[in-house]
């Protein structure tokens, strides 16, 4: 597969799905050999000690062998809320930040802008 897209509560849950039912090594594998992964969502939902760990050896695991792409809320400084500890987001960050490209997007929301343009039409 060339690219996969998820959002990160998702992936984690389904890592730890996969875990309970011994075939986290294969889903591991299919994730490791796409192209691009895109993991939306990062920060929205905190991720249980187990989940952290499994997210972060999965990006480690595509280290160099695989684009991944990431969107967040969080500045880089409040990711330790997300994984739990710093020791984890300091190894996560090290591995993301080596060869990366950073967009950082500010200015209102793309749907917000969508939700008020309909309701401008609609009164009009």
């Amino acid at each position: 597969m060339a690219v996969s897209f998820t959002t990160a509560a998702t992936l984690v849950n389904e890592m730890m799905e996969a875990r309970d039912e011994r075939r986290l090594l294969r889903l591991q594998k299919q994730l490791a050999s796409v192209k691009l992964l895109i993991i939306d969502e990062l920060g929205f939902v905190p991720l249980s000690k187990t989940g952290a760990e499994l997210l972060f050896e999965l990006i480690s695991q595509r280290y160099e062998r695989g684009s991944t792409m990431i969107t967040s809320n969080l500045p880089f400084d409040e990711w330790t809320e997300t994984f739990g500890t710093e020791r984890l987001t300091g190894a996560l960050l090290d591995r993301l930040t080596h060869h990366v490209n950073i967009l950082e997007m500010n200015g209102d929301s793309y749907r917000l802008g969508q939700s008020r343009a309909r309701k401008a039409e609609a009164s009009t």
